[in-house]
């Protein structure tokens, strides 16, 4: 098996370019792909992308808008958002050679078709190997070096120890799986519950409502896991229980913050993509197809979509029966 000694990252938001900056400490060829040649130019001439300010580009990075060239390196990891990954894997689909790696490093389910990430390459670029990459880690500590551990799932094991190994360094430490399913459910989950959280703090539940939340929402994650074929170690490892205690905790997370806003009664913050949005009425569909109890995301997916107030969704939430813990 190749040793991966060129990568490829399609989508240059900050966590693309994070993304691009371990390839090239871990020793790695590096191209990042960006929408225009006119990004392009710009990015390479200042070697700093504004989406991650105060960040200097890797000397190893180069920056190109042709999809054909990102195609043509030993694995690609796709950085866009999860909304967006069937129109990249389809973009690159007829320029790949057959069991290229493709990693989906959005954390989602696709609106429509209810598919996972790994689920939405095979459809639109079916010569490649999907894998995806997880776990609790904000852009900016990334890019800085700063110590970071996340897991990489493949079904093939063997290509995601490879694959390890490409991107691995000192400071950003992936594990490998085989467990896809468990890895993509606990990233797309997280994104809800952290949304719960963040109205929690925005609310002024306080600290022990905060810690109910995130504690019962990731009761909610293992059950839908379970439900789905995840492995138990994989949703209390760092795609699950990691991920979710990060993003249920601070602002750096966009759906904390978005909680955080739809809690204090304001707009969601501009600009920013929080994916549980998009999330969190395909995973309560999904549970429900399932028989899968979910009061916390389905409070989340009931407020999104404006069928509750806040306040009378914590009222429903507070004067459930009493259970059991699990």
């Amino acid at each position: 098996m190749t040793s991966f000694n060129s990568i490829a990252v399609v989508g240059a938001g900050a966590w693309g370019t994070a993304l691009a900056g371990v390839a090239a400490r871990a020793g790695r060829d590096v191209i990042l792909c960006v929408r225009s040649a006119e990004t392009a130019k710009a990015i390479a001439a200042a070697r700093s992308n504004p989406k991650l300010p105060g960040i200097t580009l890797h000397a190893g990075i180069q920056l190109t808008a042709d999809i054909s060239r990102a195609a043509a390196a030993d694995a690609v990891l796709i950085t866009t958002p999860a909304q967006n990954l069937r129109a990249a894997a389809a973009a690159l689909a007829p320029h790949l050679a057959s069991g290229t790696p493709l990693i989906a490093c959005a954390k989602g389910i696709e609106r429509g078709t209810h598919k996972f990430m790994t689920e939405v390459i095979a459809q639109a670029a079916p010569k490649a190997r999907a894998a995806i990459l997880s776990g609790p880690g904000f852009a900016g500590d990334v890019a800085r070096g700063l110590p970071t551990a996340v897991t990489l799932a493949a079904s093939d094991d063997e290509l995601a120890k490879y694959l390890v190994q490409a991107l691995g360094s000192a400071t950003f430490r992936p594990y490998h799986t085989s467990d896809v399913r468990g890895v993509e459910i606990g990233g797309a989950a997280k994104n809800v519950l952290a949304i719960a959280a963040g109205i929690a703090v925005g609310k002024n539940l306080g600290a022990s409502a905060q810690a109910a939340l995130t504690t019962r929402g990731f009761s909610e994650l293992a059950r839908f896991g379970r439900a789905f074929g995840a492995r138990p170690e994989t949703l209390v490892g760092l795609s699950g229980l990691g991920d979710l205690i990060l993003t249920c905790s601070t602002p750096q997370s966009r759906n904390f913050a978005l909680g955080q806003a739809l809690g204090r009664g304001e707009a969601a913050p501009q600009g920013k993509l929080a994916e549980g949005a998009f999330t969190a009425p395909v995973l309560v569909e999904l549970a429900a197809a399932e028989d899968v109890e979910m009061p916390v995301s389905n409070a989340v997916a009931d407020i999104l979509r404006g069928a509750v107030t806040i306040d009378d969704a914590v009222e429903g939430l507070l004067t459930r029966p009493f259970r059991a813990e699990g």
